[in-house]
């Protein structure tokens, strides 16, 4: 159908790799949804080209960041 990319979310291991082989290099597949630090290296086995965890920033500390920005009218 030319999909550039084709996003598997919250599939298990052996959906992953089954999805992987019917794309069959077609399309960029990426795996997303519920993986963790955990489990990456199972999913990276089943084929998928592409990895999106989430889990890399839930945990990460709050950071209150801003930037004031001052114009100088004499120049």
């Amino acid at each position: 159908m030319g999909a550039d990319v084709i996003m598997l979310d919250n599939m298990t291991l052996a959906q992953m790799a089954e999805a992987v082989k019917l794309v069959n290099k077609r399309a960029w597949v990426e795996a997303s949804g519920g993986i963790t630090l955990e489990t990456i290296r199972q999913v990276a086995a089943t084929g998928v080209d592409f990895i999106s965890s989430g889990a890399l920033t839930h945990s990460a500390p709050v950071v209150d960041f801003n930037m004031k920005i001052t114009m100088n009218a004499d120049k």
